[in-house]
């Protein structure tokens, strides 16, 4: 068996640039991700099978058809193999912006690869992940990166690799197609450059607006996390998980044990950035 890790993934900035005439939106983001996110564990079988279980699995299980299945499916067109036993373990918050689909698909396709002998950067791996969805790509690389294009258009950046983070989800999902929908369609200029977290500092999410709007406890957590010493605060991707950023451990627990005042029934991960 395979077990590979569907890290989490935030955006440090997100820049809406564009709506595109494919329906798409053009987008300058940085993608970071974390220690904590699902398991995706995969093995040789007599016939194809998908199990899942964790804290968010009941959001899941009337679904015959995911993100993960799909790259299977894929995985088994373009490259072959299978079939396959396939588990995850559900313990990202489903439709809450720090990719937890993406990050399944593209752990997947990391697990079929490793089982099936493909090398990790084969290009027929991205080019599945490019027609999954548009953070695939970045949950497959699985690294620090610039994302341009749709977020598929990728470009390694140095990170800051265990610096603490605090993830919070207030307990409510927000569908991405409205958030993208409610953007106001003002382009307000592109990322800068320079290191890491002064780029992100001086960059903003666009999508927090809307987001807000539809949803607005994302505005009560963000105002818990504000003043909590962080270096960065934000929501990440369409929402409604937003995270904090912060320069030693004991700041985080702090922080993590304000937030948990502040909101009993919050989902919260204590973590860490990765490369």
């Amino acid at each position: 068996m395979i077990v590979e890790r569907a890290r989490a993934k935030l955006n440090l900035a997100l820049h809406v640039r564009a709506r595109r005439p494919d329906g798409y939106h053009e987008l300058e983001t940085l993608f970071a991700f974390v220690e904590h996110g699902d398991e995706i564990r995969v093995a040789r079988a007599d016939a194809p099978s998908f199990t899942i279980d964790g804290r968010f699995c009941k959001a899941l299980r009337a679904e015959d058809d995911n993100l993960i299945t799909r790259a299977a499916a894929a995985f088994a067109a373009d490259i072959g193999g299978g079939p396959w036993a396939i588990g995850l373990g559900k313990w990202l918050p489903v439709a809450s912006g720090i990719g937890g689909g993406s990050a399944d698909a593209a752990a997947t396709l990391r697990a079929l690869a490793e089982l099936e002998g493909v090398a990790p950067d084969d290009p027929r791996l991205f080019a599945i992940a490019e027609r999954l969805g548009s953070d695939v790509p970045a949950c497959l690389l699985g690294r620090t990166a610039l994302g341009r294009g749709r977020g598929e258009v990728l470009e390694l950046v140095a990170g800051a690799p265990g610096m603490p983070a605090l993830l919070v989800n207030p307990g409510v999902a927000v569908s991405t197609a409205e958030v993208f929908r409610r953007w106001d369609g003002v382009d307000r200029g592109p990322l800068g450059a320079g290191p890491l977290l002064d780029v992100a500092r001086a960059g903003r999410n666009d999508l927090a607006a809307p987001a807000i709007a539809i949803a607005p406890v994302i505005g009560e957590v963000l105002a818990a996390l504000e003043g909590s010493g962080a270096a960065l605060v934000r929501m990440s991707g369409s929402g409604a998980t937003c995270f904090a950023l912060y320069d030693d451990d004991a700041a985080a627990e702090a922080a993590d044990r304000r937030v948990r005042k502040a909101g009993p029934g919050w989902w919260r991960a204590l973590t860490r950035l990765t490369g």
